[in-house]
């Protein structure tokens, strides 16, 4: 089947994966012009100097801030998962489809700040036409016009309604940009995190395969003394009844491995055919994460960045409509040449032209433009409560990760403890049973104990690497924000970030 993928994977791989500074970009797409400044609404809500939550892996009082590290996966030391996060980066189709709304979100501040130049076309026009004059010597008459002209229209932007209809639409597409940045990130944490599962689900099928060997050579040793009539029949039943549920439990494991797989490849991209390996080994959760202070993290994630550019752009859009209410100055004008044959249209002195300027004031539009301005108010208190839940989901999301961290850790810790003297139990109760000093419903409970222990710690060893996912997302990942003299909001990322690539230019089209 043809397609344009091969094309658009390039594109996404070079063209989105540097993310520069995105005010110069749409700049330099659109023209002249300005997005809104950076917003700061004043919300009632008291931030306190430092994260509430204490995790014994975070520094939660580092000023250094977290968006200066780059590659965040890069922490757990994983050659296979760094390899997985790069795929995914340039193949995965939901981060192609963000893409593309950062083509169509340009198109539309182009299309905003259109108004603000001339606009200039050329037209070529041919007119034949033939008349009757009744009762005259000469019955009819034929004729031939043409005529070559370049028409020019511009609205003078006296009062800034365009100039303020083009920020906005700077705004929005700065949004956008950080809407990509945001599933960009998003999507690295999903791909870790699916990659972390179908580790943890490899290291489980491999206990629960050993187990079914030792239920094995446990079930025929009974079976064995069984037969010697020394035991019970109860006791083969029993250590069969536990050998069936071990075998039950290692193909549940392989299920759930082979659709982790799958989902792993989803993210990547690539045909869903299980065909993709992993490693062995679950890496140790990194060192201390420098946390920063909760003022930074305004600047550091890309949806809070998001929401507050919408923001700025819904203020914009106020004034617009505020400056809709005056009046709108246009000059009209045209020049060209026209004549009867064709050879005269290089004459000059067969030239024409025209200029007509005009003065439209609103007066009566039976509050069309009242309604404007109250749509543009309700939009901005809209977007300012949204505003304000996003940053205090922001900081949620922050403090419930440090906080995991921290009672993760004291799981572990207690979890492989509980797994240590769990295998020491199955040890020593099946030893005992050898020796006939202890029945085989103990051996049988040793047995299961020791199993969920080592199950447990697997799944919270797991379980914490998540946590530290959730805490990179929570922090914005290895994204800078930042912002300019003139409040000029930019996303940067350093250039060894497979977010890394030639950003877009006008040129750059579909």
């Amino acid at each position: 089947m043809t397609s344009r993928l091969p094309r658009v994977q390039s594109r996404i791989g070079v063209r989105f994966l540097r993310c520069g500074i995105v005010a110069a970009v749409l700049l330099a797409a659109v023209g002249c012009g300005s997005p809104p400044p950076r917003v700061e609404p004043e919300l009632e809500l008291d931030v306190p100097e430092a994260w509430s939550a204490r995790s014994e892996t975070a520094d939660t009082t580092a000023a250094a801030a977290f968006g200066d590290s780059t590659s965040w996966w890069r922490h757990f030391g994983d050659a296979v998962l760094d390899s997985l996060v790069n795929r995914a980066m340039t193949h995965n189709y939901d981060l192609r489809a963000a893409v593309t709304r950062i083509d169509a979100a340009l198109a539309q501040a182009r299309i905003a700040g259109a108004d603000a130049l001339p606009s200039v076309n050329a037209s070529f026009t041919g007119t034949r036409d033939q008349r009757v004059f009744i009762g005259t010597p000469i019955p009819k008459s034929t004729s031939t016009t043409l005529g070559v002209a370049l028409n020019t229209t511009w609205e003078l932007d006296l009062w800034g309604r365009v100039r303020q209809a083009r920020s906005a639409a700077l705004a929005d597409a700065q949004a956008v940009w950080a809407d990509a940045n945001a599933a960009a990130l998003s999507l690295a944490g999903q791909t870790a995190k699916t990659y972390f599962a179908a580790v943890e689900l490899r290291l489980q099928i491999a206990l629960t395969e050993a187990t079914v060997s030792s239920f094995r050579t446990s079930a025929n040793f009974v079976r064995d003394r069984f037969e010697r009539g020394v035991r019970p029949s109860l006791d083969l039943r029993l250590a069969l009844t536990s050998l069936a549920d071990a075998e039950a439990l290692l193909q549940f494991r392989r299920a759930q491995y082979d659709r982790t797989l799958r989902q792993l490849q989803v993210l990547l991209g690539k045909y869903p055919d299980a065909a993709i390996g992993v490693t062995d080994s679950l890496p140790q959760v990194p060192a201390a994460v420098p946390a920063g202070l909760p003022s930074t993290l305004l600047m550091r994630r890309p949806d809070l960045v998001a929401a507050e550019r919408r923001l700025a752009a819904a203020g914009a859009r106020i004034s617009e409509a505020r400056r809709a209410f005056l009046p709108r100055i246009a000059l009209t004008g045209s020049a060209g040449r026209t004549s009867g044959e064709l050879s005269d249209l290089l004459d000059e002195n067969f030239s024409v032209w025209n200029i007509v300027g005009n003065l439209v004031q609103p007066i009566f539009q039976q509050g069309r433009l009242r309604a404007g301005l109250q749509l543009a108010h309700a939009d901005a208190e809209r977007l300012l409560a949204r505003y304000a839940q996003s940053i205090l989901r922001a900081y949620s999301d922050v403090e419930s990760a440090l906080a995991t961290e921290g009672y993760l850790a004291d799981q572990q810790r207690a979890q492989a403890e509980a797994a240590r003297q769990a295998i020491a139990a199955q040890a020593l109760a099946e030893d005992r049973y050898r020796q006939g000093l202890a029945d085989y419903i103990t051996v049988l409970a040793a047995q299961q104990t020791a199993l969920d222990a080592q199950i447990r710690l697997l799944a919270v060893r797991r379980l914490r690497l998540d946590a530290r996912i959730d805490l990179h997302l929570a922090l914005g990942g290895g994204f800078e924000v930042r912002v300019d003299e003139e409040g000029t909001i930019g996303i940067d990322a350093k250039s060894d970030d497979p977010l890394a690539g030639a950003t877009p230019t006008e040129g750059d089209q579909p």
